[in-house]
């Protein structure tokens, strides 16, 4: 395993580490144990550093990690993220008392004293533009709740915002093949400014794995099936923001990446690694097998000149006009 410096922070993360959105919930079924395993069998390979947030399972992927990491808390680093158990464009959710107790219910959830990295979690661009989260994360920091804090967006715009604000850490963005433009201007200036950059989403859902085809079906409690047009949430967390059956097509497309790649998963989430602004990539898992696949992403042969130029002619050419969801 190899790691990177997480922006101005103190740690240095695995660069390919997980998030835990699916063993939370809103992914279909998951397994208790079978979550457990995966998250023993990350740790075992290296894996320092896991993603989550409040409303993962309402706490519940919390709770697992509580019980992964139980006499590893110096060890492995958790961030966590808040806002979205309440109502995200009321400013009152983002005021001292309301972030405070989001505060405490994961540390109880976490069963830390300390979160490493609290996270406003996709907030509307007015509350950031408000500033009040900002002052009152300041003092969450000084009282010793939090290491360090930084800002999960669904847009360019509101990354290029954040990192204007001083004590911001770390951004948290959907980054991907079919998700590009944060090229152009937000790593850049994120990496001259040492800010960290967590990378979410990476297999745009499942269709850079190249598993899916226009017949494929979801459970009704997977964000794929009811989050699909952005009914229950930014669009551009399902499927990268693309409609499913053009991002089953354009897959398609992509196939030639996993040449002496092993598959299309290693060789998306490369894709990602090869960009030195990513302090990390987050992909999701329901099991071992999903861990172990992921982690040969480090294994597999660089992207050359000429296969770089391509992926990006291909987004411009074929992906960029179709993606929904603000970038």
């Amino acid at each position: 395993m190899r790691y990177r410096q997480l922006g101005n922070t103190d740690m240095k993360v695995s660069e390919l580490s997980f998030g835990t959105w699916a063993i939370g919930g809103a992914w279909g079924k998951t397994d208790d144990q079978e979550s457990l395993r995966a998250l023993d069998r990350a740790m075992d390979e290296g894996v320092n550093f896991f993603d989550t947030a409040d409303v993962y399972g309402d706490g519940h992927s919390e709770e697992l990690l509580a019980k992964a990491t139980k006499g590893k808390e110096d060890k492995i680093h958790i961030a966590t993220k808040f806002c979205r158990a309440g109502d995200i464009h009321d400013p009152e959710t983002y005021s001292m008392e309301s972030v405070s107790n989001y505060c405490e219910n994961s540390l109880k959830r976490l069963n830390r004293e300390q979160i490493d990295l609290f996270q406003i979690h996709c907030p509307p661009f007015e509350i950031l533009k408000n500033g009040q989260v900002f002052e009152v994360l300041d003092r969450l920091k000084e009282q010793g709740k939090i290491r360090y804090y930084g800002v999960s967006v669904e847009t360019v715009e509101e990354g290029l915002f954040s990192l204007e604000q001083p004590n911001v850490s770390t951004l948290q963005i959907i980054f991907n093949i079919f998700r590009q433009k944060a090229l152009d201007s937000l790593l850049p200036k994120a990496k001259d400014q040492g800010v960290g950059i967590l990378a979410r989403v990476p297999l745009a859902s499942g269709l850079l794995t190249g598993k899916f085809n226009t017949n494929s079906t979801f459970e009704s409690d997977d964000h794929r099936q009811f989050n699909r047009n952005g009914e229950a949430f930014n669009v551009g967390e399902t499927f990268a923001g693309l409609p499913f059956e053009k991002g089953v097509e354009l897959s398609r497309e992509l196939e030639w990446i996993s040449q002496e790649r092993g598959n299309m998963t290693r060789a998306a989430l490369k894709w990602i690694l090869e960009h030195d602004a990513i302090s990390c990539v987050i992909p999701g898992f329901k099991n071992v097998k999903q861990v172990e696949d992921n982690l040969k992403a480090l294994e597999v042969k660089d992207f050359s000149k000429e296969e770089l130029d391509r992926i990006a002619a291909f987004y411009q050419e074929e992906v960029h006009s179709f993606i929904r969801g603000g970038y």
